[in-house]
């Protein structure tokens, strides 16, 4: 049963999920190990970097009449969210905990008249869904400092991923990342066990009397501290009659994965964050970048727009044309003869000039946000003509 359904029992519901190491009754944040994988980071990199780079708009559209950034309180809200961090790292970040968790939280602080003031990415340890008596939901984080926050989840704007096993959080990623981790931690380690091995040179003293296991212990640490330390710069070792030097090497062989299965396996880790090599390392071409951008930046884009609309909204404002955009513009990735060629698009009026200079990542101009059209490219009429051409 969901939680929706619960709602008039008038009785408190929770759910909770957890994310380390089962999906149950808790949402848990990864434990700082994925974090810390050079692999993942690859991996999550471009797509937060490409989120950070999105621009941030609040656009009102009534009776056709398109307005950008008309309330002077929102544009500085989503350019200078808080004190923190400018809107460029606050959406990197935020991409980056939705990919590591498959959930991120951001509370919204407002003023006194109930508008939206600043916003706080949520450090969660863990979080639980609250369904009130009267029927509201709650919010109840648990942050890594050990405090306890609870918000209604109008002021929270809630950004997940794999949303399916449950009503309000996305599904972890734990599970099915843990044994794949497991398979890159235990190959790494074996390759640095095995140089390290392979490169080290063991001695062997005969002592040529018995000696106490102490008096056997005291001499192997002088002869260590004397001879075969970076102190002794001569590479000279005395003969000593208390007993023979032998150096030995290991000559047994160390297990070294296979190079291939070292690649499937980050090739698997790729897969699993939809991304490959070429976008890892940014050598992708347009058809790539493209194709990566379809699958993974705009959907996330749209959840965003559509999240940030509707807390930062009401109802009522909404029914006005409000609405929160995350512009794309700033990503385009494409060759200088596609970019050139996208001034038919000025010509027809469907871009203005700023927005093509801004495409090719030159400063705006006077006038430049005003559309344009060619005189050969007027509007057609109902007869098949062009407005105020010859019939």
């Amino acid at each position: 049963m969901s939680w929706i359904s619960r709602i008039f029992n008038r009785q408190q519901t929770v759910m909770r999920v957890k994310l380390i190491t089962e999906h149950g009754s808790w949402y848990r944040t990864w434990d700082g190990s994925l974090y810390k994988s050079d692999i993942v980071r690859a991996a999550i990199r471009p797509k937060a970097k490409a989120i950070g780079k999105l621009t941030a708009m609040h656009i009102r559209e009534t009776a056709g009449q398109i307005q950008i950034n008309p309330e002077p309180y929102l544009r500085l809200l989503l350019e200078d969210p808080n004190p923190y961090c400018g809107g460029q790292m606050f959406r990197e970040r935020l991409a980056t905990l939705v990919q590591l968790n498959n959930n991120a939280f951001v509370q919204i602080v407002r003023d006194e008249e109930g508008l939206p003031a600043q916003l706080y990415i949520i450090p969660a340890a863990t979080a639980e869904a609250l369904v009130k008596p009267d029927g509201r939901l709650w919010m109840k984080f648990q942050l890594t400092g050990g405090k306890l926050l609870e918000l209604p989840y109008s002021d929270v704007i809630h950004i997940r991923d794999e949303y399916a096993e449950n009503d309000v959080f996305g599904a972890p990623k734990a599970e099915a990342l843990k044994q794949l981790m497991e398979v890159i931690s235990a190959s790494d380690q074996s390759i640095v066990q095995a140089v390290k091995r392979s490169a080290f040179i063991r001695w062997l003293l005969k002592f040529k009397q018995q000696l106490k296991p102490g008096d056997m212990r005291r001499n192997v640490e002088e002869f260590s501290e004397q001879y075969l330390s970076l102190e002794n710069e001569t590479g000279i070792l005395p003969q000593d009659g208390r007993f023979d030097v032998e150096p030995l090497r290991d000559t047994g062989q160390q297990y070294v994965p296979p190079t291939q299965m070292q690649k499937q396996a980050v090739e698997r880790i790729y897969s699993f964050f939809r991304v490959n090599e070429a976008i890892v390392k940014a050598t992708y071409d347009e058809n790539e970048w493209l194709a990566y951008f379809e699958a993974e930046i705009a959907p996330l884009a749209q959840q965003m727009s559509e999240e940030f609309t509707r807390k930062l909204f009401t109802r009522r404002e909404r029914g006005f044309g409000n609405r929160i955009v995350f512009d794309a513009t700033s990503l385009t990735f494409a060759s200088m003869q596609t970019k050139l060629g996208l001034v038919q698009m000025v010509d027809r009026g469907a871009l203005t000039p700023n927005e093509w200079r801004r495409i090719l990542n030159l400063p705006p101009i006077p006038g430049g946000d005003q559309p344009i059209r060619r005189l050969d490219t007027d509007v057609v009429d109902s007869n098949g003509a062009a407005e105020g051409g010859e019939n």
